[in-house]
């Protein structure tokens, strides 16, 4: 596998033997594929990532905190409160303020965003299939991340 019209060959020398940069150019293929299946949906995978988030937060019938949103969607707090503000307005989520703190915000999912994230989620599977199933990678992946942190 070689960049394409990089006219590179195969070899393991410079960054071609590098797995990080094999992770990478993956990583970029495989959010090309994941965005073209979300567009249609309305959503960038970044939208994706945070309505994912609030909706799995929020699945034991809780109504999470906009920073714990941020925090299990890894996205930084600012890039967090623009992305919602976005999915409100598409009536895909709810922002409410918190009784518990003054400064904070609750989300909820809205009946549409709820749709929206079942339909995203099922594209989103797919497309890791496509890409994923046969190397067995989520477990490796998983356990190596807890390893570093």
């Amino acid at each position: 596998m070689t960049p394409e019209g990089s006219g590179a060959t195969p070899e393991a020398v410079g960054p071609l033997a590098s797995t990080g940069y094999w992770l990478h150019r993956i990583s970029l293929a495989w959010l090309r594929d994941l965005d073209a299946a979300l567009t249609p949906l309305g959503l960038t995978h970044t939208q994706f990532l945070v309505l994912g988030a609030v909706g799995w937060l929020s699945r034991e019938n809780e109504t999470p905190r906009q920073q714990a949103v941020a925090d299990f969607a890894g996205v930084d707090r600012m890039m967090t409160s623009k992305v919602l503000a976005a999915l409100e307005k598409a009536d895909l989520v709810e922002r409410v303020p918190d009784p518990d703190d003054a400064r904070g915000r609750l989300c909820h999912l809205t009946p549409v965003g709820r749709a929206t994230l079942d339909a995203a989620t099922n594209e989103a599977r797919h497309v890791d299939a496509e890409w994923f199933d046969d190397l067995h990678l989520r477990d490796s992946l998983r356990r190596q991340l807890a390893r570093r942190g």
